[in-house]
């Protein structure tokens, strides 16, 4: 899914919305190595553009909220790097970034249909899609072992307006024209 390749751009992203982001707060599982592999690579490109990192480890559900709190209001914005885990909770992290007033990205839309301010990634309905097609090769009779590797080919931004307001951010129009979709 290519989630180390899109850290540099989804913080490009939200260095548009948020020009003056002098501090990130990163939370992601470090329990699962995808993960700690992008927080490294998010890290790595903040800390290029001079912005500060605060990364929020956790490892499960219970540490969710000492994570929202350790932080105590000292992040401009919080990057979420998504795994199963924080997919599972994605209302409970959502709520503590929105209480704590932080404008988030995340790597799907299905963060941004729950309340999250914006995300950047590949389309899923694509991928499940190709998937199919996949499949039905395989079903056909071709050999797995014959099937290139694919990465995904199409990526989508998507920004929820609602969210925007409700944190008091103007999301610049440039921004606004590159989006696949604005919920409003």
């Amino acid at each position: 899914m290519q989630s180390t390749d899109l850290a540099s751009k989804r913080l490009e992203l939200l260095r548009e919305v948020l020009p003056r982001l002098r501090r990130l707060a990163i939370i992601g599982n470090v329990g699962n190595p995808q993960a700690v592999l992008e927080m490294s690579e998010v890290q790595a490109v903040a800390r290029g553009l001079g912005i500060e990192v605060a990364p929020l480890e956790i490892r499960r559900a219970e540490d969710i909220a000492p994570a929202f709190e350790a932080l105590k209001a000292q992040a401009d914005a919080l990057y979420v790097v998504g795994d199963a885990l924080v997919n599972a909770n994605r209302t409970r992290i959502i709520t503590l970034s929105l209480t704590a007033r932080l404008p988030t990205i995340f790597n799907a839309r299905s963060f941004i249909e729950a309340g999250g301010l914006m995300s950047y990634g590949p389309n899923f309905s694509d991928q499940f899609r190709r998937t199919a097609e996949l499949v039905d090769k395989i079903l056909r009779g071709t050999k797995p072992g014959d099937i290139p590797v694919e990465q995904p080919s199409r990526f989508e931004l998507v920004i929820n307006l609602t969210t925007a307001k409700g944190l008091g951010l103007t999301i610049p129009e440039s921004v606004l024209l590159r989006a696949d979709q604005v919920i409003d």
